[in-house]
């Protein structure tokens, strides 16, 4: 890391340096301040081929001899083709079954199940295409904001060219307005090779994340598609392509993950559901081609054609469908609050992120600088300083210093409101006017007022100078040293005394920060209600950052990137600093996306807010990535989730609506689990038993009207979750097994009492046991839908009328007759369905006395695998781990808050 005064921060108005008086030290200086910025390491080799003639440039055929070694200055993309990625939404492991099934349904010819089980894979491959499809290549962004021309020396003459033909060596000429096209160092002189007055400003803010230029000159780097604010100067390409600054972020994106974290929990569900189905079923199979061999029912393709069915009918068809609904519905419901969702499985993973890192400059803050409060003296006021300080600035000056000076005087002052002529001041003249100067640091102006029919003098510039000017004052220099301690950038007003155009007092000391947008404060505070810590990972310097995260209520424990790359601690110690601290600051795109992937490492669902092309790697890192408002094309490519309105105060409109989403997608999930479950023990236990089986017209109707009437979980209520959401898999299967073992329980009872108590015909039978087992399997999703219980928060109308309509439907199916063979009567019919609404109350207080006992621990001790075990050790060391460090962090805060208060103190 180098070290620049901190005029590199300020613009040429920054402060640094000692305050001296007639040649004296003043009796207090000013401190200086550090700027730390990253500097780009080249290596040995490539020095040697930056030794071009500034005013010759390189050769045709030295530039072909670099260009074989380096290659063209783009950024290159490996595109996958359409039908590829649409067909890989055919993937997965429920995806595979359902293809085996619909592959059976066509080698034993039936078609009516064929053509159903393809549409449903289909749709559902369909809805996650189109709605993924929207997105744009980040790459393709990136490339966007490069600049497409540039002008450069080559054989003697200065030409203009495309920006993809430099190499490392060529000579370019850099002036307002251009975006920079490579990596590169500058000459410090001009595009003739005449010396250059004053700094190149340049606007790296989209690629770190600082919120005003920089100052640099001679030797100093700039980066490819930063964007020159004044100045002209040369400059010797370093670095192109993939080597360069924004070069290695495109690389970071390419090599991100492409697998989510729900992609991954609908693959452990399937492997579950597959294992269970595939298992039973060859059991089964091989039991009847065994027990009927010889026989009519023997033959293979008839086993099949059994064996099909009950495959079909057990396997969630119907899961991905509704999943996809389910988030779709939901990313509807966001886009009226102006939130696109880019990748339809952000909806859900959004509801588990735990830990959310945010940008500052231009996320958390306004990235503009605003007039903060000043520091006044001689009985000044605000008003004051701003009059001055107006009457001071250069009209149409493109700096973001004097922007913010005539902005904020514009705002505030009355007489400056309702003007005819906006570049007047009623009642003041200026009558003369030196602009801003290098040397001098300071801008005067001539000032005649019109209503004592006196001139005096205006002076505005860096704080050591008007410091100087006025022949020093402790107060002012303690003032600005504060200031430069919260990070505020200080600028010195000072007018001349009445009756003198020579003599001057000090005015005070304007003091300018991008401040926090105003909902960024409420924002946090609602996310760490809702359990997500909200972290500061920033370019922009510690003290700024420190200065920023305590204006938003935020800890401030903000570590610089060196924490990070720290090369005597390990991955699980830094892992521990990014937990603990509450933001990073210094980083480049390599810092923040490591910060993302050690915090994943550790388990944790991790979102991402951001505008800048310093952000896309992370964005497209993290589970969930947010590209706010007016950010590049970059970031908006490269996140899941967009945000078109101003402010962040979406993102809990989307963690609330996620959170939502998820609940219903766990209530589908636990009920579907729990259906095929039960499904397959009662159907194995019969037909190994009593080789019974049902018709397989009633087996695909249940599987149809059940998983229809729960597409509407979609719009149901849920109960919003106070804290992070989280996918328990071995919690949730083991729930599913002992519902669906009580269930198969319940199916036997029912099927014993009808053919042995009430011995009943072999078809009225069948229709007691489908009215059966379509109403109590389906009547658990009332109970599913909660992990309390079911009356806390009642389902929707239009869910509840789904779900109860269907039954209805199948009770009068087989109460008249119709499909099932034999009418059951009303008596059986009733009774049926009543017995399935009592029954789900009971298994309602099964399911909230596993949710209340359940625990790792308890998973451990019931089932001591050598990793759960490892993973139990690991948890209790890290808990003592943590207590350990938290203490320390504590003990720390009250030192540094006693220090506080003695330097309070001391100042009194």
């Amino acid at each position: 890391m180098s070290k620049q005064e901190i005029k590199n921060y300020q613009g040429d108005y920054g402060h640094g340096g000692s305050s001296k008086i007639d040649g004296k030290e003043a009796d207090m200086e000013i401190e200086e301040q550090v700027h730390h910025e990253h500097v780009e390491e080249i290596s040995a080799e490539l020095e040697l081929l930056l030794k071009t003639d500034p005013l010759k440039g390189l050769s045709d055929d030295e530039v072909l001899r670099r260009r074989e070694t380096f290659g063209m200055n783009e950024l290159v993309e490996k595109k996958r083709h359409p039908l590829l990625k649409f067909l890989s939404y055919f993937t997965g492991a429920i995806a595979y079954l359902i293809e085996i099934a619909v592959i059976c349904s066509a080698i034993v010819g039936d078609w009516a199940d064929f053509g159903i089980i393809f549409a449903l894979l289909f749709i559902n491959a369909t809805i996650g295409f189109v709605e993924e499809a929207k997105a744009e290549s980040a790459l393709d962004a990136l490339k966007q904001t490069l600049a497409l021309k540039t002008r450069c020396w080559r054989n003697g003459h200065l030409v203009e060219l495309d920006t993809s033909e430099l190499v490392p060596g060529d000579v370019i000429v850099l002036r307002l307005g251009d975006i920079i096209p490579a990596d590169g160092r500058l000459l410090g002189i001009g595009a003739t090779g005449e010396a250059t007055e004053g700094d190149l400003q340049v606007d790296q803010s989209a690629l770190t994340g600082e919120s005003l230029p920089l100052s640099k000159n001679k030797g100093a780097t700039v980066y490819s598609s930063s964007i020159v604010k004044q100045g002209q100067q040369m400059a010797v390409v370093t670095k192109t392509g993939g080597d360069t600054f924004i070069g290695r972020a495109a690389g970071l994106m390419a090599v991100a993950p492409e697998e989510g974290h729900f992609q991954k929990i609908i693959n452990r569900i399937g492997n579950f559901l597959i294992l269970i189905t595939v298992v039973l079923v060859v059991i089964i199979m091989v039991y009847l081609l065994v027990v009927d061999r010889g026989t009519p029912d023997g033959e293979f393709k008839k086993v099949l054609e059994r064996v099909l069915v009950l495959t079909i009918a057990a396997i969630p068809v119907g899961l991905p469908t509704v999943m996809s609904v389910t988030m779709a519905m939901g990313a509807k419901e966001l886009a009226v609050r102006k939130v696109i969702v880019k990748r339809l499985t952000a909806v859900e993973e959004m509801a588990s992120v735990s830990v959310l890192c945010s940008d500052k400059t231009g996320t958390l803050t306004l990235n503009e600088l605003t007039f903060d409060e000043p520091y006044l003296t001689n009985g000044n006021t605000a008003e004051d300083i701003l009059l001055y300080s107006y009457l001071a600035a250069e009209p149409g000056a493109n700096d973001p210093i004097e922007f913010a000076v005539r902005t904020a005087a514009e705002e505030q002052l009355d007489i400056l409101k309702n003007r005819t002529h906006k570049h007047e001041v009623p009642g003041y003249k200026v009558t003369s006017f030196l602009p801003f100067n290098p040397s001098t640091k300071m801008t005067q102006a001539t000032v005649m007022n019109y209503s004592t029919q006196e001139s005096f003098k205006v002076a505005k510039g860096a704080p050591q100078v008007i410091v100087r000017l006025v022949g020093g004052d402790n107060d002012a220099v303690r003032a600005v040293n504060a200031l430069a301690k919260r990070g505020l950038r200080a600028l010195g007003v000072a007018r001349t005394k009445p009756g003198s155009l020579d003599e001057y007092e000090l005015v005070g000391m304007i003091s300018l920060i991008d401040p926090p947008r105003p909902d960024s404060a409420e924002t946090i505070r609602r996310c760490n209600e809702m359990g997500v810590d909200v972290k500061m990972i920033t370019g922009d310097q510690q003290i700024i950052a420190k200065e920023v995260a305590h204006r938003l209520g935020m800890g401030r424990v903000i570590l610089d990137a060196g924490h990070l790359v720290d090369p005597s601690k390990s991955d699980d110690e830094i892992t521990e600093h990014c937990i603990r601290a509450d933001g990073f600051a210094q980083v480049i795109p390599e810092h923040k996306y490591r910060v993302v992937e050690l915090l994943q490492n550790r388990g944790i669902l991790v979102g991402m807010t951001g505008d800048g092309v310093n952000d896309a790697p992370a964005l497209k890192k993290a589970n969930v990535g947010i590209a706010v408002h007016g950010c590049t094309d970059a970031a908006r490519s490269a996140a899941d989730i967009v945000l078109l309105a101003p402010g962040l105060s979406t993102i809990v409109d989307g963690l609330m609506t996620s959170r939502a989403i998820f609940q219903r997608m766990r209530s589908y999930a636990l009920y579907r689990i729990t259906s095929t479950v039960h499904f397959l023990m009662f159907f194995f236990c019969i037909t190994m038993a009593l080789k019974w089986h049902m018709k397989p017209i009633l087996l695909i109707l249940i599987c149809i009207l059940n998983d229809a009437a729960t597409l509407v979980i979609s719009v149901d209520n849920a109960k919003i979750s106070v804290y992070p959401d989280k996918w328990r898999i071995g919690q949730l299967i083991f729930l599913s097994v002992v519902l669906g073992a009580l269930l198969t329980a319940l199916s036997f009872a029912h099927f014993f009492v009808a053919d042995r108590v009430f011995q009943v015909s072999a078809a009225k039978l069948e229709a007691i046991m489908y009215l059966h087992i379509s109403s109590a399997p389906h009547f658990v999703i009332f109970s599913t839908r909660l992990s309390g219980y079911f009356w806390e928060n009642m389902p929707s109308p239009i869910f509840f009328i789904a779900v109860m309509g269907t039954q209805v439907f199948a009770m009068l199916i087989c109460v008249y007759g119709v499909i099932v063979g034999e009418a059951i009567g009303w008596g059986w019919g009733i009774a049926v369905i009543a017995i399935s609404l009592v029954y789900f109350v009971f298994l309602d207080f099964v399911k909230v006395f596993i949710f209340r006992y359940w625990s790792f621990e308890f998973t451990a001790a019931a089932w001591p695998t050598k990793a759960r075990m490892d993973k139990l050790r690991a948890r209790k060391a890290r808990v003592i781990q943590q207590k350990h460090v938290w203490s320390s962090i504590d003990q720390v805060r009250q030192v540094g808050l006693k220090i506080k208060v003695l330097e309070a103190l001391k100042q009194k």
